[in-house]
């Protein structure tokens, strides 16, 4: 993955009222732009930035998420005190972690890669960038 941060002390971010805070160890594995209704319901925007991590990889420095079972399997975090949507994992892969990239303190230091779940994604909504679209997620096409 192509970043501008180099560093990866760079890559720490928290919630809107800073009762969670996070650093990670390394530089990410991916990332995307979900479009999917329920990253949008749960995120308040019309897609959800997210940046994947191995488990392993990502501290929590102060406090940590309240999880949400959106489904069987997916777990979505967020700060129970200011309600910032943080987090998402699916119990199916255990050893990955998903973090907004908007909860950085540095947004710039990871940029999305692909988009997924386009066949949710508004119709008013024109993405304009050349990056991979996947009408649904990338192992679905």
């Amino acid at each position: 993955m192509t970043s501008k941060i180099k560093n990866t002390a760079a890559l720490q971010g928290g919630c809107l009222c800073g009762a969670l805070r996070y650093q990670v160890s390394a530089m990410p594995f991916d990332s995307d732009y979900c479009h999917c209704s329920q990253c949008r319901k749960s995120t308040g925007a019309m897609a959800a930035c997210w940046v994947d991590f191995k488990t392993e990889q990502i501290t929590w420095l102060k406090g940590s998420p309240t999880e949400y079972a959106s489904s069987t399997t997916i777990r979505r975090g967020f700060c129970n005190q200011c309600g910032t949507s943080i987090s998402y994992r699916s119990t199916d892969y255990p050893d990955y972690y998903t973090l907004s990239i908007a909860s950085l303190d540095n947004p710039n230091a990871v940029a999305p890669r692909y988009h997924i779940h386009t066949d949710q994604q508004a119709d008013w909504l024109k993405i304009s960038d050349d990056l991979p679209k996947y009408r649904q997620s990338r192992s679905e096409g």
